[in-house]
């Protein structure tokens, strides 16, 4: 899961120069709320909407609306840019840019290659590939088994699995504090009844079935 596969290749991009009202306006239309901004293709800012909103005059302002529309016009995507903003390689995993956006506390990630952008990713594509690994959109029994920290714990749930013709959909792994774990499995049944009561006969605890 690399996020080559999860961004939006040829974003919509800006140039220094554009008035932040055009700007908005762009955003609007194409209902996005970041805009690269570029120079020969080379990624030298971001912009996001609510900078934008931030910068423009309060609707309880005393000018009138030539006013604000002339103080818009004068102000240009340059002045508000975050010059330099994070990035991303293309080839980076979907994990690292949920990581990245996560610690920086930021709403998209430019994607860059050899110092030209080449797409845009944002959490909300993050959160798709999220719903994509887990198959939350398959139908299907997503079952918790609670486990010791060993080796082999996955490989041994796994082959019970395996035991009873049930295609896994989904992994993951959650590990709590007193040394233990949850593992989350899609599973596509709907009648996990028997393989339930195997794993408990084995010493696992089942936390969920739903």
């Amino acid at each position: 899961m690399f996020v080559r596969e999860h961004m939006t290749t040829s974003p919509i991009s800006v140039s220094q120069g554009m008035p932040i009202l055009e700007a908005l306006n762009l955003m609007k239309k194409q209902k996005i709320r970041h805009l690269p901004v570029v120079e020969k293709d080379r990624l030298i800012g971001l912009v996001s909407e609510r900078t934008l909103l931030t910068v423009s005059p309060s609707p309880a302002t005393t000018l009138s609306v030539f006013e604000i529309n002339y103080l818009m016009s004068k102000m240009v995507i340059k002045e508000v840019m975050i010059k330099q903003p994070i990035v991303i390689s293309p080839a980076a995993s979907i994990e690292e840019a949920a990581l990245l956006m996560r610690e920086h506390k930021i709403g998209c990630l430019p994607v860059v290659e050899d110092d030209r952008l080449v797409g845009i990713i944002t959490q909300t594509d993050v959160f798709e590939a999220m719903i994509k690994i887990f198959g939350l959109r398959r139908a299907g029994t997503r079952l918790v088994v609670e486990t010791g920290d060993r080796v082999g714990a996955l490989a041994d749930i796994l082959s019970v699995v395996r035991e009873h013709k049930m295609n896994v959909i989904g992994v993951a792994c959650l590990e709590k504090d007193d040394r233990k774990f949850e593992i989350m499995l899609r599973l596509s049944t709907v009648e996990p009844e028997p393989l339930v009561e195997d794993l408990k006969k084995q010493g696992y605890n089942i936390v969920s079935v739903g």
